[in-house]
């Protein structure tokens, strides 16, 4: 049983935590938080997580909202095997330091720079990669849905160059200060964004270009990806392989899938932790071959389909699976995903 720490308690961290919580052959032994709020008293009181303080000087705040600590962040490192970092993204480097020094593994989110740990991880396309390594970088939610779909066509699909529009969230449900109120804002206003060279730290040989924009909505991401072929594929043959894929779900939209609202109320009645759409929807009725391109559009549930990489890529980087089939399902029978 393998001791794993969350050192950040956030949209992802929390999750994460819950994830690893759900599993067998690990073990959360604790979880920081910086601030005595909500997630830190329901983490303690509701599910039971020893809590470690990002900031020592705080103590006081904790003793005073009746939030009951186990130490530090420095004790809960020093505890596990493996740490996964979810703290924002300027923290990163310093703690890289710390572990470091402790001599344990991290893993870090798609908010850090690949040039952090010189690797990073999907699950996948490059799960042997990590496989043993000390440091890892679980990408983005936007490169996780890239990938996952990318990297299931990539065998049946002669790719020549793929191009992506990435329609992005102006913001998380729950950020009240962030994100465009009445604007669609390109984001970054140039080309290509950064989401295409992200795509390429995992899945090397494939030609990608991206652009993205922001809207005003706090539900899902989605991309619309165009992707030249040179071989002769049907757009069934399309979708058998996106169908058996895991971690996919072809959608329909005439079954009043047509939209990301009606993606996260699917979510709810599957009866989700948090209302989480791990998989990567693509809808059905978006997927066709013109001429030499191939043509779909898909949805990421941006606060919840990093989460079972996440879990793999604890597995490979502490040798526990080998195999990373084995892992994704594995992960994905804890976490009932589809």
């Amino acid at each position: 049983m393998k001791s794993v720490a969350i050192n950040g308690y956030g949209t992802i961290g929390k999750r994460v935590a819950d994830a690893v919580n759900a599993q067998d052959d690990m073990k959360l032994i604790g979880i920081s938080k910086t601030r005595p709020n909500f997630e830190a008293k329901t983490a303690v009181e509701k599910k039971g997580y020893d809590l470690y303080i990002g900031i020592p000087e705080r103590e006081h705040l904790f003793k005073e909202a009746e939030i009951e600590i186990s130490g530090n962040v420095e004790d809960m490192v020093q505890k596990a095997d493996i740490v996964v970092d979810c703290t924002p993204g300027n923290i990163g480097p310093q703690n890289l330091e710390m572990y470091k020094e402790y001599g344990v593994k991290a893993i870090y989110q798609g908010g850090e720079d690949h040039n952090l740990t010189g690797l990073s991880f999907n699950s996948f396309s490059n799960y042997d990669s990590s496989y043993g390594a000390d440091y890892s970088r679980v990408v983005s939610c936007n490169t996780t849905g890239l990938t996952r779909t990318l990297s299931t066509l990539d065998p049946l699909v002669d790719i020549v160059k793929v191009r992506a529009v990435m329609v992005r969230r102006g913001s998380d449900p729950a950020e009240i200060k962030k994100g465009p109120i009445n604007a669609i804002v390109p984001n970054p206003p140039k080309v290509p964004s950064h989401h295409g060279p992200d795509v390429k730290t995992v899945l090397n040989g494939i030609d990608v270009t991206t652009m993205a924009l922001l809207v005003p909505t706090t539900l899902m991401h989605q991309h619309n990806l165009m992707i030249e072929i040179n071989n002769d594929i049907t757009t069934d043959e399309v979708i058998d392989i996106l169908e058996k894929r895991s971690r996919v779900l072809v959608v329909d939209a005439s079954n009043g899938l047509g939209s990301t609202a009606e993606l996260m109320e699917y979510a709810k009645e599957l009866g989700r932790n948090r209302n989480d759409l791990y998989e990567i929807p693509v809808w059905r009725e978006s997927i066709n071959i013109v001429g030499n391109e191939l043509y779909y559009m898909q949805a990421v549930h941006q606060e919840s389909d990093v989460i079972p990489e996440n879990i793999d890529a604890i597995r490979a980087m502490l040798k526990m699976e080998k195999n990373n089939e084995k892992s994704i399902d594995k992960t994905n029978k804890a976490m009932g995903i589809l």
